[in-house]
């Protein structure tokens, strides 16, 4: 008898998620009484604005929202995804085509669900963030990595995804501002990469997350506002996470042509059926609260990104291009590949990033989770005194 496996094929070859990962070990870290300081989570520091809060505690006494609702989402809350989506993206959508899901993971997971089959490739500008392979490869697809260095600030281009294309090429996945990189896409690359998806018929799945946390000259350019005609072959992915400190809430969504939706919604339905009614309450206050919190926020990621840019420029061998967006500083370090560091020899960015915990007690995110070797994610939504203090000794450790 063939022996039969105690776990699936098909998650057993799931990696596990390489920022969390590298969060859960420096929390372990702390709790046991090292003063270690953690670069690795995306996840802003700053507590829910109150007025989104005190609209869950309403929602809580409300008996409509003790009961199952919609699963694709409260009709209230899609109303105001829909108006937000015109506030921010300058195009109107039908809320009927939007669907609520458990977080942003949830709506990229189910997104590459409804349109990927076997042997399908999705072309994957790498860095990337570390879920994407992972869900596309549980949908069945092949992610086909495009490499953009440090020297091309992370954008790669029409002509890197052209030479990618094959005959097999169902969809890309476009991120702006990204995760992990912090780049940005100018209006003119946008359109550019959303012609050329038109042209030969792929399907785009634009995660735009964190639209709202931009700095210097960075405009966030939508890719259907771009190419209106795209619409009809383009997933639009979002959530409230980033942009108002919702992290725990689990409230994303996503914008799909009418036949994904159908698909997508009757695949929820089995899966997870509605998202709890109240954080899909504190999300509908949080879109029609206004952005004033929010650009507080981003006040004080711009002046920690531009504190966390400096220090590490001061480091030998390692290059870091200016982020325009999100709340992440990615430096190369390939200039230190080769070298010994605390007695280390380094043969690639994770080994680095293991001395860096061990030998200075502070936790980044080596580029191996995001693509090729010889970089690191530091994000800088952590206080002012800790991201000086962690970078400061990375700088000490890498000096010595």
């Amino acid at each position: 008898m063939k022996p039969s496996r105690r776990v699936s094929a098909r998650l057993g070859a799931i990696a596990p998620s390489a920022t969390l990962a590298v969060d859960s070990k420096a929390k372990a870290l702390k709790a046991a009484g090292r003063p270690v300081i953690g670069f690795g989570a995306g996840e802003p520091d700053f507590p829910t604005p109150d007025f989104i809060v005190e609209a869950a505690a309403a929602a809580t006494r409300d008996p409509r929202n003790h009961r199952y609702t919609p699963a694709t989402g409260l009709p209230e809350l899609k109303k105001a995804i829909a108006e937000k989506t015109l506030r921010d993206s300058g195009y109107e959508i039908d809320p009927a085509n939007v669907i609520v899901t458990n977080g942003g993971k949830q709506a990229v997971f189910q997104a590459f669900a409804a349109i990927v089959d076997p042997g399908d490739e999705v072309l994957l500008p790498a860095p990337y963030w570390t879920t994407y392979p992972e869900a596309i490869a549980l949908a069945g697809g092949t992610p086909v990595e495009v490499f953009a260095g440090a020297d091309q600030d992370y954008l790669v281009t029409v002509e890197q995804l052209e030479a990618a294309r094959t005959e097999n090429t169902k969809a890309l996945l476009f991120c702006s501002p990204s995760n992990p990189t912090g780049a940005v896409y100018s209006e003119e690359q946008t359109k550019a990469i959303g012609e050329w998806a038109l042209e030969h018929g792929i399907w785009v799945l634009t995660d735009e997350i964190y639209e709202h946390l931009l700095y210097d000259d960075a405009q966030f350019t939508p890719i259907v506002r771009a190419v209106p005609e795209l619409a009809d072959q383009t997933i639009v992915l979002n959530g409230v996470a980033k942009t108002y400190a919702m992290t725990g809430w689990r409230v994303g969504w996503m914008i799909s042509p009418a036949d994904v939706t159908k698909a997508a919604a009757n695949f929820q339905s089995h899966l997870t059926s509605n998202v709890a009614n109240v954080s899909q309450r504190a999300a509908i206050a949080a879109l029609e609260g206004g952005l004033e919190e929010v650009h507080a926020m981003r006040a004080a990621f711009d002046r920690r990104r531009r504190t966390m840019v400096d220090m590490l420029r001061e480091i030998d061998g390692v290059v870091c291009p200016t982020p325009k967006g999100a709340f992440y500083a990615y430096p190369s370090v390939e200039g230190l590949i080769g070298r010994t560091v605390g007695g280390v020899e380094i043969t690639s960015s994770a080994d680095l990033a293991g001395v860096i915990l061990e030998q200075a007690e502070v936790a980044v995110v080596p580029g191996e989770a995001f693509g090729p070797s010889g970089f690191m994610r530091l994000s800088y939504a952590l206080g002012d005194e800790d991201l000086v203090e962690g970078v400061t000794r990375i700088q000490k450790l890498l000096a010595s």
